[in-house]
């Protein structure tokens, strides 16, 4: 059976013999209580998530690998996973760097890596749709808009949406200047997008009500090459200005990629 130690030492080791972030953190007035035991409870906490919930669940992931149903697009994930996302959320981990404006615990970056590098050591697939989230939370905090902020970040802090970034298509490769998806002004503010896109990790599944796409398209004026890609917000289920989900929206999974070790992530 696989084993997995969290290299606690080794962080520890690195982060306060080597680096001394707790001095630098504390100069930071948003860091300023932040000190090492403080940092060693968490990713002890943290390490124990990783070895006893995840470890354990590559076994289903492996054997059964996430399962696609062609009439509804719906995407099942292995035995196991939905329960141990559901308590990622309850243990508060989704929110451990994001910004308490939004609900998060607003911890050091640093301190969510270390979480996050223990969690992809021990289940690589799993950790995969909690680690596309925040990708798309910090394009969103650092370039969305206050309603779209308001409207999408604190569900994303708190693991009750998660979000990916689709950005690649079957003739692109890592050349985003040569994508075709298609972005058209419909007049009220929204946009009607229109392709394909590829290597969607945790594009769809069951762990969620709703997964936040962040896509890329062009606009019908846009430049040619990658200067005239635009970075648009299409979730799964419109959203109400009150906070509840809609009609679904017209965006749906073609189908499972088959890359080794990653067989229950679709």
């Amino acid at each position: 059976m696989a084993v997995y130690t969290p290299p606690l030492r080794d962080m520890q080791f690195v982060m306060h013999e080597v680096l001394k972030v707790s001095a630098d953190l504390q100069a930071m007035p948003v860091h300023a209580d932040m000190d090492a035991d403080t940092i060693n409870a968490v990713l002890e906490e943290g390490g124990k998530f990783a070895a006893e919930v995840l470890l354990p669940l590559n076994i289903s992931g492996d054997t059964e690998g996430c399962k696609y149903d062609v009439a509804s697009h719906a995407v099942t994930t292995p035995t196991g996973y939905k329960e141990a996302y559901a308590q990622y959320v309850a243990g508060g981990w989704a929110a451990l760097a994001c910004e308490p404006e939004f609900g998060g615990q607003g911890l050091p970056l640093i301190v969510n890596q270390c979480f996050y590098e223990m969690m992809n050591s021990a289940n690589q697939a799993w950790a995969m749709y909690p680690g596309l989230t925040h990708g798309a939370y910090a394009a969103l905090a650092t370039h969305g808009t206050a309603e779209q902020k308001a409207t999408y970040l604190h569900k994303m802090t708190s693991g009750e949406w998660t979000g990916t970034m689709c950005l690649t298509e079957p003739h692109c490769g890592t050349d985003l200047g040569l994508m075709r998806t298609k972005a058209e002004p419909q007049g009220d503010g929204s946009y009607k997008l229109t392709g394909n896109k590829i290597f969607i990790s945790a594009g769809e599944h069951d762990l969620t009500d709703n997964i936040i796409h962040l896509v890329l398209a062009r606009l019908p004026d846009a430049p040619p090459g990658i200067k005239g890609v635009s970075l648009f917000i299409v979730p799964k289920f419109l959203v109400h200005a009150d906070g509840t989900l809609g009609a679904r929206n017209d965006i749906y999974c073609g189908g499972l990629e088959h890359k080794m070790g990653i067989k229950s992530n679709s």
